[in-house]
């Protein structure tokens, strides 16, 4: 049992917040998937980073650049600006945020606006730099048996 404190800024203990998740817990929101994300590049849990990617987008992440992020940086910590959520088959959201970490070129922060789609109950991050090929009348790579114009186009590059 963990007694530090999460990483995601809660002020929880790592077991009672992200850990949960992390053990394999899905997420209730898009925002607390967001923040157990967070933790997980601290923390170094990459499977977990992958897992939690829209599974269509997941072979075409670079495993070895997140795990040299991940290890190379300091993270010094997340400001959760907004979520927003959207009702409908399937669920979608927005979680706007900050996260400032530091490596061998200084100090950096990056604020950016993440899609995510809610299937099956379980949360998933949509990848903007993961590219789909996936045409409007497509289905939708979420596996909502919908075409992708009506599900998940939006939220791509959002």
């Amino acid at each position: 049992m963990s007694t530090s404190i999460c990483p995601c800024g809660s002020g929880t203990l790592l077991d009672a917040c992200c850990g949960h998740y992390h053990a394999g817990h899905p997420a209730p929101s898009a925002e607390v998937l967001m923040r157990s994300r967070y933790s997980a590049y601290v923390l170094g849990l990459i499977d977990y980073l992958v897992a939690t990617t829209l599974p269509a987008q997941q072979s075409g992440l670079d495993r070895q650049s997140i795990s040299d992020w991940s290890a190379q940086s300091t993270w010094l910590g997340l400001e959760v600006e907004s979520a927003e959520v959207f009702g409908g088959q399937p669920e979608h959201a927005f979680v706007t945020f900050t996260a400032r970490w530091h490596d061998s070129s200084g100090e950096h922060s990056h604020r950016e606006r993440s899609s995510f789609v809610q299937n099956a109950g379980h949360w998933y991050f949509i990848d903007p730099t993961v590219s789909l090929k996936a045409g409007r009348n497509d289905a939708c790579p979420c596996a909502s048996g919908q075409k992708f114009k009506k599900c998940c186009a939006s939220y791509f590059g959002a």
